[in-house]
């Protein structure tokens, strides 16, 4: 079985690092601080804070939150658009041993009730607007006592305001700058990380503190980004992926984020020329949008400035747009993970691509391919990606309160992620599909499941799937199969608007179709598949030429 060999890069080892290390969030942000000092590490919309600034407003806002009761193993919710808040407040909260829980800013109504609830939090920190929609559930959330808020006095009304303490954002901060210096070990919970539910509602992932470093190295392996380099990311903070691969390996090796609010056609090269930016991390949607889109003065002055651009998917015919329109040195597809386990394949810079793959296996972990009896099938033949840790810390602790859901991915000791690859005869990783019914659309993931539920708070509906279809950016569109109940009439774009009130903006479906019945298998399943496979039919509701527009939020 090829794999790529664990081998540290030359800028981690001079730091004093080596292979099967065991870390902790905390010790690599002192590290940082001590090497690092007054060096710029996060340039947000011009604002700028150096190591220490952002080492010293962690300590304050940490010591804010213990005076509110925080301590150890308590978890703390966070629905914060990128910010320099989003960053201080995650280093403050594991600087107390507590558990970061960072929810997507798009949640509303049950969607954001459940994962409050779940994850069993006293205080959730949020934007104004965000806190409104806190308030709109607070019978839902009965652990929830204070509520911090950022930016103008939210309007979350008397009921809400008598259940809770309500806090505005700059009050949290103590005049008490030391660190909390809690004893924290490399096994230690950091995170939740909710993951878009398919047979039921989401779940948490346990996220460890060694779990969220090692993605920081992992990344270092992939890019070769060092202290010279400047990472620009629109990517949200509450992904996983935007704290282990930027923020975490960016303080390793003394290196500057510039974050972004949110991705922008239009203010891309004039953010990257503003920055110096010689990297950046995207989603798959972004990388066709910016090659198609027309040539402007900051594009043109910036050409060759980028040496990596970082992402996946990223089709090789869009690589090579990429470098030859924009100079880019290197186009890099860091490799193939879940927020389980990430990453289980790599593509390390002294290794070269094969084309459509993400790599190989990484020694952190053994991949295998195997059937529906977890028998491994040959090289070359598709089948189910399974996995386990080949060393302590570096894939989840399971699904937060559901120990039936893990064990039930943990067959035969190994987890299986539900997606289909493959590997070739040299070892290199490519994915196929995926076997559970969860969506991808523009970087976030779908529950299919919690959809359908919305749905089905309208009487009419009689029975609903929400399936994918192909897009032609790269990844899933949405759509919704329904069948109405008899006597009962909807029409498609009413309904959409309505579906707007009622979800997250990613998830509302572009397209609607009203059918008879769906397919189903012998033992009454719909067959999502045969609905992905006949896509986009005459009769489906189209909301792009309906001519109709959202907003993300």
């Amino acid at each position: 079985m090829n794999a790529i060999t664990h081998s540290e890069p030359e800028h981690l080892q001079a730091a004093g690092w080596s292979a099967g290390d065991q870390d902790t969030i905390n010790a690599v942000l002192r590290r940082a601080v001590s090497a690092y000092g007054d060096r710029i590490f996060l340039d947000f919309l011009g604002e700028q804070y150096s190591f220490r600034d952002i080492d010293r407003h962690a300590c304050q806002v940490a010591n804010g939150l213990r005076a509110l009761g925080v301590s150890k193993g308590q978890t703390v919710v966070t629905i914060l658009d990128n910010c320099a808040e989003a960053i201080i407040v995650l280093f403050a909260i594991t600087k107390l041993g507590a558990v970061s829980v960072p929810v997507n800013t798009a949640y509303k109504g049950e969607f954001l009730r459940h994962q409050v609830a779940d994850s069993g939090a006293a205080v959730v920190i949020a934007q104004s607007d965000y806190a409104e929609r806190v308030a709109a559930i607070a019978s839902g959330i009965p652990a929830v006592s204070t509520v911090v808020y950022r930016g103008a006095t939210p309007d979350l009304g008397a009921a809400a305001e008598r259940q809770w303490q309500v806090i505005e954002w700059p009050a949290l901060y103590s005049d008490d700058t030391s660190d909390p210096a809690v004893d924290i070990a490399p096994s230690d919970l950091a995170m939740l990380i909710y993951t878009g539910g398919t047979t039921g509602p989401s779940k948490g992932c346990m996220v460890n503190h060694n779990y969220t470093c090692n993605l920081g190295r992992q990344m270092l392996e992939v890019s070769g980004r060092d202290h010279t380099s400047v990472t620009w990311t629109p990517l949200p903070m509450f992904h996983f992926n935007a704290v282990g691969a930027t923020l975490m390996s960016n303080l390793m090796v003394g290196a500057k984020v510039a974050l972004y609010t949110r991705f922008s056609v239009s203010n891309f090269w004039p953010e990257i020329e503003r920055t110096g930016a010689n990297e950046v991390m995207l989603l798959a949607s972004m990388f066709p949008l910016l090659v198609q889109a027309a040539d402007n003065d900051a594009m043109q002055r910036c050409h060759g400035q980028i040496v990596n651009v970082i992402g996946a998917p990223f089709p090789p015919d869009i690589q090579a747009q990429w470098k030859a329109r924009f100079g880019v040195k290197r186009t890099i597809i860091s490799g193939f993970g879940l927020t389980e386990c990430a990453m289980v394949t790599v593509q390390p810079l002294d290794v070269p691509a094969a084309p459509g793959s993400s790599g190989m296996r990484h020694a952190d972990f053994d991949v295998r391919i195997v059937d529906e009896h977890d028998v491994e099938v040959p090289v070359g033949s598709p089948g189910e990606i399974i996995v386990r840790p080949s060393k302590p810390n570096v894939m989840f602790d399971g699904y937060w309160q559901r120990p039936a859901d893990t064990l039930k991915l943990l067959r035969n000791q190994w987890f299986h992620t539900g997606d289909i690859g493959r590997f070739d005869e040299q070892g290199y990783f490519y994915f196929v599909d995926r076997k559970k019914d969860y969506l991808r659309r523009r970087g976030e993931n779908i529950s299919s499941f919690e959809v359908e539920a919305a749905f089905r708070q309208r009487p009419e509906i009689e029975d609903i799937a929400a399936h994918a279809v192909r897009s032609d950016l790269g990844e899933d569109e949405l759509k919704v199969t329904i069948v109405l109940r008899a006597g009962h009439s909807l029409e498609a774009e009413p309904l959409f608007l309505w579906s707007v009130d009622h979800l997250p903006y990613f998830a509302v479906p572009r397209y609607i179709e009203f059918r008879r019945e769906v397919p189903r298998s012998p033992v009454g399943r719909i067959l999502k598949y045969q609905l992905r496979d006949e896509g986009v039919t005459a009769a489906t509701w189209d909301q792009e030429q309906a001519g109709i527009k959202i907003s993300k939020r």
